[in-house]
C-alpha cells in the first residue's frame, strides 16, 4: 500500500546532505515525522514533540530505587563530590527530581524556569504541572564527569497508598517522560531490600519499551558475605522476573558504590570487576549517544505511522452524526479487533503497537471528531524516510562528529582506576595513556622464570617459552593470540619483557578476562614503542581465534 512515489521527489531525496548527525535527525524529524504527529494529535497520546535541544543534549543517565538505596551516594561515588542541594542519609532525603549537569559554577534552577529555558531539554515537563515542577531542579556545577553527560536523580521510591498520593503529580508517567530520552536507566536495589514495592512495580512497569537501556545495580553487596550475597542475588533475580517481562536475564552489576572502607574484603576481586564492567557500559554513552537518538526517532516515527493507522480505521467505524457517543464505547471495548484488522492490512508486528488498556484511556477522553482523514503522503514520507534516508545518515555516523574529549567519560571515580598499582588492565576499557609501564612489578616475579629457560643473548625462542606457556593448560590457540601480543618486533623469540608481557597475559586470561585485540600503550614495554604500528598485530590472529 502507498506504494507510489514522485520519483523527482526521489532524486531531490537523494541529494540531501548534513553537516552531520544530529542535524540530519533534526531535519529528519522536522520534515517527515512532526507533521504526521501534529496531524494527528500524537503529544495528546504519547510524548510531547522532540525540540531541537533534545537532539543536541549529552548523554542523560536516570538514576531509580526505593529509598536509601544509595542513588544519591552512587553520583556522589561517580563525581567525588557533593551537587549544590545534595543530601544524604538513611531516611527519604532526596525529594526532588535534580538534573545533575555540567555548568561554569555552583548553582541551582529552579523548575519552572527550567522548563521555560529553550537550551535545556526538559520543556516537555511542564505538562506536569506545578506541583511537580516544584519538586524538579537542576544542579548545575563545573565537574569533568559532568562534562560529558548528565546524570537524573529521583526521589526513592516508597511504599504504601498514602506516600504515592502525596507526591501530587503522577510519578511513573514522569519517569516514562525520562526513560524515554534517556541514554542509560540504573535501577539500584539495596542488598537488605530487595522487596519490590508496588509503586516500585509501576514504575518499571511505566519504562515501557525501554528495558534495552536498563542496567541494575545490587548496592551495598559489602554488608554481606559471599554466601549470604549468593543468597541475595538469587532472591533480586527471582523478584526482576515478575516485573521485567524479557526473555533474557538481566544484567546486575554487584558491587557498593561510596568511598568507605569494605565490610567484607573477600568480595573485593569480584565487586572491582563489576566496577569496570558498568564504568565501561558508562564510558561507552558518549560515544553511542547519536546512534541512541537516531533507534529513538525510528521508533517514534513506527509509533506515529501505527497510530494515524488506528484513528482513522476508528473514524470509518463512528457515525457521523446519530449515536456518536454509544459507538464510542463499543468501538472502545472493540479495540482488540481494530488493532487486528490495522495489524493485518499493514503488515505491523503486534510488539509494535501501544498498550492497549493505556491506549484506551487516552481514547475515551479525545474528541473523535478531530480525527483527519489519512495523509497518504505523510505515511509516505516516513516510509521513504525509514527505506532512503535513515540509511544514508547510518553510513555517515561515526565516531568523527565528536572530539577526541568527548568520546568517554574522564575524570571523577573514572580516573580512580587509572594511576599507579590500581590502573586497570582490563582490555578495550578507557586506559590511563601514561607512558610508565604497568607491568614493572610484574616484571620481578617473572624474571626468575625467563633467566631458568636459558636465555641465549637475552632472548629465549618460541620453543623454550612453549614448555611454560602449556602450565597454564589454556587451548593451543588461545595461546597462538598471546604468543602474537606479546611477540611485538616479530622475530619469533622474547626477551624478558616480552615475556614479562606473554605470562602477563596468560594470568589475565586465567582469571577471566578477555585478551586484548591490540595493546593498550601502557603495556608495551617502553623499548618497543618505537614503531607505532607495533601495539597492533598484523596477522589478523585476534580477529579470527576462538575463546
Amino acid at each position: 500500500m502507498f506504494s507510489f512515489i514522485n520519483s523527482s521527489s526521489k532524486r531531490k531525496d537523494a541529494g540531501k546532505k548534513y553537516s552531520n548527525v544530529i542535524e540530519g535527525l533534526q531535519t529528519l524529524y522536522k520534515e517527515n515525522v512532526r507533521p504526521l504527529e501534529d496531524l494527528y494529535f500524537y503529544s495528546e497520546f504519547f510524548s510531547p514533540p522532540i525540540d531541537p535541544c533534545d537532539f543536541e543534549a549529552k548523554p542523560m543517565v536516570l538514576l531509580i530505587g526505593q529509598y536509601s538505596t544509595g542513588k544519591t551516594t552512587f553520583i556522589r561515588y561517580l563525581l567525588e563530590r557533593d551537587y549544590p542541594g545534595m543530601r544524604i542519609g538513611p531516611e527519604p532525603t532526596t525529594d526532588s527530581f535534580v538534573a545533575v549537569m555540567s555548568g561554569e559554577s555552583d548553582r541551582i534552577i529552579p523548575g519552572n524556569a527550567l522548563v521555560a529555558d529553550p537550551r535545556k531539554q526538559f520543556r516537555g515537563l511542564g505538562r506536569y504541572g506545578t506541583s511537580f515542577l516544584s519538586r524538579f531542579v537542576c544542579a548545575e556545577m563545573d565537574n569533568s564527569v559532568i562534562d560529558s553527560l548528565s546524570i537524573i536523580d529521583t526521589p526513592g521510591i516508597l511504599s504504601g497508598e498514602k506516600q504515592r498520593n502525596a507526591r501530587g503529580y503522577d510519578f511513573a508517567a514522569v519517569l516514562g517522560w525520562f526513560a524515554e530520552r534517556v541514554d542509560r536507566i540504573i535501577l539500584l536495589f539495596d542488598a537488605h531490600k530487595l522487596d519490590i514495592s508496588d509503586e516500585f512495580h509501576r514504575c518499571i512497569k511505566a519504562l515501557g519499551k525501554n528495558d534495552h537501556k536498563i542496567r541494575i545495580v545490587l548496592n551495598k553487596s559489602d554488608m554481606v558475605d559471599y554466601q549470604q550475597l549468593m543468597r541475595v542475588y538469587g532472591a533480586l533475580m527471582w523478584s526482576l522476573g515478575k516485573v521485567i517481562n524479557t526473555p533474557e536475564v538481566a544484567r546486575v552489576y554487584i558491587g557498593s558504590f561510596w568511598d568507605q572502607p569494605l565490610q567484607h574484603e573477600g568480595n573485593r576481586k569480584l565487586f572491582e570487576a563489576e566496577q569496570l564492567d558498568l564504568f565501561e557500559d558508562i564510558q561507552s554513552l558518549p560515544r553511542n549517544t547519536a546512534l541512541r537518538k537516531l533507534n529513538d526517532l525510528i521508533k517514534r516515527a513506527r509509533l506515529a505511522k501505527i497510530h494515524s493507522f488506528i484513528l482513522c480505521e476508528l473514524k470509518k467505524k463512528i457515525p457521523t452524526v446519530f449515536g456518536r457517543h454509544v459507538k464510542k464505547e463499543t468501538l472502545l471495548n472493540m479495540l482488540p479487533e481494530v488493532y487486528k484488522t490495522v495489524q493485518q492490512e499493514y503488515n505491523i508486528p503486534p510488539g509494535d503497537f501501544p498498550d492497549i488498556s493505556e491506549y484506551k484511556e487516552k481514547l475515551r477522553i479525545f474528541d473523535w471528531s478531530k480525527i483527519p482523514a489519512m495523509k497518504v503522503k505523510f505515511v509516505e514520507n516516513i516510509n521513504n524516510m525509514l527505506r532512503t534516508e535513515v540509511p544514508k545518515l547510518m553510513e555517515n555516523m561515526s565516531s568523527d562528529d565528536i572530539s577526541e574529549s568527548e568520546r568517554t567519560v574522564r575524570g571523577g571515580a573514572f580516573s580512580g582506576i587509572s594511576y599507579g598499582p590500581f590502573r586497570s588492565t582490563l582490555a578495550g576499557g578507557n586506559q590511563d595513556r601514561s607512558t610508565r609501564w604497568s607491568l614493572v612489578h610484574d616484571k620481578i616475579k617473572y624474571e626468575p622464570i625467563f633467566d631458568s629457560l636459558q636465555p641465549v643473548n637475552g632472548q629465549i625462542s618460541g620453543v623454550s617459552a612453549k614448555g611454560e606457556m602449556l602450565k597454564s593448560k589454556l587451548p593451543n590457540n588461545v595461546l597462538g593470540r598471546v604468543w602474537a601480543l606479546a611477540d611485538i618486533d616479530r622475530d619469533d623469540q622474547l626477551d624478558v619483557d616480552e615475556f614479562t608481557l606473554l605470562m602477563h597475559l596468560i594470568q589475565l586470561k586465567l582469571d577471566g578476562h578477555d585478551l586484548p585485540d591490540k595493546l593498550p600503550m601502557h603495556m608495551i614495554p617502553p623499548q618497543h614503542r618505537k614503531n607505532p604500528t607495533s601495539s597492533q598485530p598484523s596477522n589478523g590472529i585476534a580477529d579470527s581465534s576462538r575463546e
